[in-house]
């Protein structure tokens, strides 16, 4: 007995059944009928195929085939092939999956099988590509239990995409498009460097697209259309096209270089800092102090040039990492980093260290500094004579 629930899940995929082969089964003939109504016909007996060949060798493997791509979206023209998402519950459905060409008509199509991790990879959302998981259109489902599972894998999916979770997934895409990026200028081969653009131009369309908690519904054809939905404050199509024409390396890299640049100005993420204060402060000032006050000044008198930039860098991070959830001025300081000069790299840190020791002091915090290891030991233990 299905409950309301459940019942619409059921009703909503039986009438998107109905409705698909209806129209597919108005194609009675092969020979008397062409065009539209002739890939009517191949589709609806490739589906009926995969039920037979399914019923015959794994009966309890197939939970439901649905169509997606350009059958279900319209798009569809003389060549198409059939996007089939056949969602098989065990490794027995691999059977099921094949690839074939028919001469007849010149196309080509691939029976792809997907298993329910495989589509809860997909609900992860590590990439934009998700009309499979939301759009299929269910032709056929053996039970309930696995059209409730569908719905509840797209509610997370949906879920995702929502929340501010996909600023990290879009975040993810876009590092992803810098380990391209970086490919690009490690070989000199034209035909690496622009596959390496390729690839980090998809990465970056996967960026933009989770940002805005959106995902592509249709083919590559209609990619631009989509993008154009997003309103970016900067013209993607035209930074892409500007790659792709481009005829050499140089020029790859730098059109690359400039749509990297603009992505990831985009893609800062709104966050909400915590005014500072004595809690959440409490103890960086001491920390910087201890750990590298002296090492810097160690290695100024050694001419260690190493020690003295990675001193100083640390210093840098530190201030970063604060600077990304506390509203404090992020410090910078890497850029008077002087190698011919350590002593001036010193007094930059010290500098910096000082301009940090006023936003301590703001929220009413200042070093705790003791004459002798006994007047520390004697505070430190006070809590004890209170316990």
């Amino acid at each position: 007995m299905m409950d309301k629930q459940e019942k619409k899940w059921y009703d909503k995929s039986q009438k998107a059944m109905v409705m698909f082969l209806y129209n597919l089964s108005r194609v009675a003939n092969r020979d008397l009928y062409w065009g539209e109504s002739e890939v009517n016909y191949i589709n609806k007996t490739i589906i009926d195929a995969v039920i037979k060949k399914a019923n015959a060798l794994c009966p309890n493997s197939l939970a439901l085939i649905g169509i997606y791509g350009s059958a279900a979206t319209g798009d569809a023209y003389e060549k198409s092939d059939l996007d089939l998402m056949i969602l098989i519950n065990d490794k027995n459905g691999w059977v099921l999956a094949d690839g074939f060409i028919l001469d007849d008509i010149d196309v080509g199509y691939d029976i792809y099988c997907t298993s329910w991790d495989m589509l809860e990879g997909d609900a992860r959302c590590s990439h934009s590509h998700l009309s499979k998981l939301f759009d299929s259109m269910i032709v056929y489902c053996k039970d309930k239990s696995s059209l409730k599972r569908l719905d509840e894998i797209k509610g997370k999916a949906a879920e995702l995409l929502a929340s501010d979770k996909r600023y990290d997934k879009a975040n993810n895409a876009y590092c992803e498009a810098k380990k391209k990026f970086a490919e690009a200028y490690l070989t000199e081969s034209l035909s690496k460097v622009r596959s390496c653009a390729g690839a980090a131009i998809l990465f970056i369309e996967d960026a933009v697209m989770l940002y805005n908690g959106q995902y592509f519904r249709k083919g590559t054809k209609r990619t631009f259309d989509e993008l154009k939905q997003l309103h970016l404050p900067f013209d993607l199509e035209t930074k892409i096209m500007d790659i792709i024409r481009a005829e050499t390396v140089e020029k790859i890299r730098s059109g690359l270089t400039e749509l990297l640049v603009l992505v990831n100005e985009y893609l800062k993420v709104p966050t909400k800092k915590e005014p500072p204060s004595a809690t959440n402060l409490w103890g960086t000032y001491e920390e910087m102090y201890s750990n590298w006050k002296h090492k810097m000044a160690e290695a100024a008198s050694r001419n260690d040039i190493y020690s003295s930039f990675m001193n100083l860098l640390s210093l840098q991070y530190m201030f970063h990492e604060i600077a990304e959830s506390i509203a404090v001025d992020d410090l910078e300081m890497m850029d008077q980093f002087n190698p011919q000069n350590l002593e001036e790299n010193v007094r930059v840190f010290d500098q910096t260290l000082s301009d940090y020791l006023a936003e301590y002091e703001k929220v009413g915090l200042r070093p705790k500094r003791y004459g002798s290891v006994e007047e520390f030991a004697e505070d430190y233990c006070k809590a004890i004579q209170n316990h």
